[in-house]
C-alpha cells in the first residue's frame, strides 16, 4: 500500500497581522508603530481587493470621578467585504462586555456561539470576544482589553499591495504606512502632531459609513457632526508630565512598554495601562506565532528501500535503510539545515549484498576461523598428553 505524501509547509504563507488597541496605539501590518488619539469615526482598513472596509469610533474614557480624559480609545468597530453583511462590534452600554450587530439589529447569542452569515462567519466567545472570518480569507478578532476595545486584523498574502488606512501598506515596508489619502507619504520620523494629522485624514466619510446610529448621543456625536472632532484636543506624548509616584508606579508596571506608560500617564489609571500592556504582548506574541517554519520538503525514500523520519522543517533527521539483498550507497542520515535543504540526498541502494548480509559473512567466517583454531589446540594438547602417558616407565 503506498502512504499518501504528508505536508511539508514549504508553500505554506503565515497571514500578515496589524492592530490597534489601548489609547489608541496602532501597529501597522509592516511593524510601524504609533499613537493617535483623535475623537471620531477613521478608516482601518480599505482594499480594492475585495471591496474590504473595517472601520473604528475612537470615543474619550468617561473616569470614574465624571471627567473625560484627553485620550480616547476604540468603541466600536465595523466590518463589511463587498456585498457581505454589515457587521458591527461595539462595547455594550451599561453593562460592559461586547454588542454584536448585524446590519443595523443587535444578535443575541442565547442559542449559539457562533453564526453563518453573508460572506463572513461569526462567532463570539465568552461575551468579551468576537471573531470574524470573511470569504476570503481575511479576519478580524474583537475584544474587551480595559475600558477599550482591543482590534487585530489578519490578512492572507494577496492583500499585498492592496490596503490602506491607519492599518498601513501590506507591503514588506514600513517606510510608506503613513500614506494620506492624496497618496503623500510621511516619513517613518513624523511627529506626533504629524502623525495625528495622517489619522484625522482617514476620518470616515458619511456616504460609507458602516456604523448604526440609534440613539440620540450617536447621531448627534457622529451622524450629524464631522466624523473627526475638530474641538477635541488630545493628549500628545512630549505634553505628559507624570509626577513622580505616578512615574514610578508606572515603571514598576509597564517596563519598557512605552505604550503602557504612554496610557498611564494620559489616564491616571494603571488599570488602563495594564489592559494597554496585555494587549501589546498578545499582539507581539501572534507575531512571532507567524513567522514563517524553515521547511526542507519532502524527501523521498531510496527505490528498494525505506525511510525512517516523517518531519521535514529545520533540524528534523530522516534515516535510509535498503531491503536485503541491496547495498546502501550514500548518507544513512539527512538533516533539514537552517538554508531550508537536506544535509544529504536520498541515497541509492544498489543491487548487490547489504551490509547486514556482508557482515554476517565476515563475523561467521571469523566463528569458524576461531572455532578450527580451538580444535587445532584441543587436538595438539591431547596429542602431547598421550604421547607423554606412553613414554612413562
Amino acid at each position: 500500500m503506498r502512504l499518501r505524501r504528508s505536508s511539508d509547509c514549504r508553500t505554506y504563507r503565515p497571514p500578515r497581522l496589524a492592530s490597534a488597541f489601548g489609547d489608541p496605539h496602532f501597529i501597522t501590518f509592516d511593524g510601524a508603530k504609533f499613537t493617535f488619539n483623535g475623537r471620531g469615526e477613521y478608516v482601518l482598513l480599505e482594499s480594492g481587493l475585495t471591496d474590504l472596509r473595517v472601520q473604528g469610533r475612537a470615543e474619550p474614557r468617561t473616569t470614574p470621578e465624571g471627567m473625560q480624559d484627553r485620550g480616547t480609545g476604540l468603541t466600536a468597530v465595523a466590518v463589511q467585504e463587498g456585498n457581505s453583511d454589515v457587521v458591527e462590534v461595539r462595547l455594550a452600554p451599561r453593562v460592559g462586555g461586547l454588542q454584536v450587530l448585524l446590519n443595523q439589529e443587535v444578535l443575541t447569542f442565547a442559542e449559539q456561539s457562533w453564526m453563518d452569515l453573508k460572506g463572513m462567519f461569526l462567532s463570539m466567545a465568552a461575551g468579551d470576544r468576537t471573531s470574524i472570518m470573511l470569504s476570503s480569507g481575511a479576519g478580524l478578532e474583537v475584544s474587551v482589553q480595559g475600558p477599550f476595545l482591543s482590534v487585530t486584523v489578519l490578512l492572507p498574502e494577496k492583500f499585498l499591495n492592496h490596503t490602506q488606512g491607519l492599518l498601513g501598506t501590506l507591503n514588506d515596508s514600513p517606510t510608506d504606512d503613513f500614506t494620506l489619502r492624496s497618496g503623500k507619504v510621511l516619513p517613518p520620523t513624523a511627529s506626533s502632531r504629524e502623525l495625528f494629522q495622517f489619522g484625522v485624514d482617514w476620518a470616515v466619510k458619511n456616504a460609507s459609513s458602516l456604523f448604526t446610529y440609534d440613539s440620540r448621543l450617536l447621531a448627534n456625536n457622529f451622524l450629524y457632526g464631522p466624523k473627526h472632532d475638530p474641538t477635541f484636543q488630545p493628549l500628545f506624548p512630549e505634553d505628559i508630565t507624570p509626577s513622580p509616584g505616578q512615574e514610578t508606579e508606572a515603571d514598576k508596571l509597564c517596563g519598557d512598554n512605552h505604550f503602557c506608560s504612554f496610557d498611564v500617564a494620559a489616564t491616571g489609571s494603571l488599570s488602563v495601562g495594564n489592559a494597554t500592556r496585555v494587549a501589546h504582548q498578545l499582539h507581539q506574541h501572534r507575531v512571532q506565532s507567524l513567522k514563517p517554519v524553515v521547511s526542507c520538503g519532502w524527501l523521498a525514500p531510496p527505490d528498494n528501500g525505506l525511510k525512517e523520519g516523517s518531519k521535514y522543517l529545520m533540524g528534523s533527521t530522516v534515516y535510509f535503510h535498503c531491503n536485503n539483498g541491496y547495498s546502501l550507497e550514500g548518507a544513512e542520515v539527512s538533516t533539514c539545515q537552517a538554508n531550508g535543504n537536506w544535509s544529504y540526498p536520498t541515497p541509492a541502494c544498489q543491487p548487490g549484498r547489504s551490509h547486514t548480509v556482508l557482515l554476517s559473512i565476515i563475523f561467521g567466517g571469523l566463528a569458524l576461523v576461531v572455532l578450527v583454531a580451538l580444535l587445532y589446540v584441543l587436538l595438539q594438547r591431547r596429542k602431547r598428553n598421550t604421547t607423554s602417558w606412553t613414554s612413562q616407565p
